[in-house]
């Protein structure tokens, strides 16, 4: 299953925080019903690729239709074709190679 990191920043909007932004992605994406992992600078969902490309496009034009003047979506997409991906597995197999 692919997973897509998206990066929004929402510029020209009066204020240095965009937390409001994430806040409303998350919401976009769990209306969807998919999986997904806040980070400190992105956030990584899970799902089928017409999935996670229909979310990217509504949580980019929902930035904008919130005031922003500018927004810049920054989008990374990991499909693997010889087996499946997903959030839990990317971080386990990190946590593994720890020990």
């Amino acid at each position: 299953m692919p997973l897509l990191e998206i990066s929004v920043v929402p510029v020209g909007t009066g204020q240095p925080s965009f937390s409001s932004s994430v806040t409303d992605a998350v919401r976009t994406i769990e209306e969807r019903g998919l999986n997904y992992q806040v980070t400190p600078t992105a956030t990584v969902i899970e799902g089928d690729l017409d999935d996670l490309m229909e979310v990217a496009k509504e949580i980019h034009q929902n930035a904008l239709d919130k005031a922003a003047s500018r927004v810049i979506t920054n989008i990374t997409i990991d499909d693997r074709t010889d087996k499946n991906l997903s959030l839990k597995k990317q971080v386990d197999a990190v946590k593994q190679s720890l020990r």
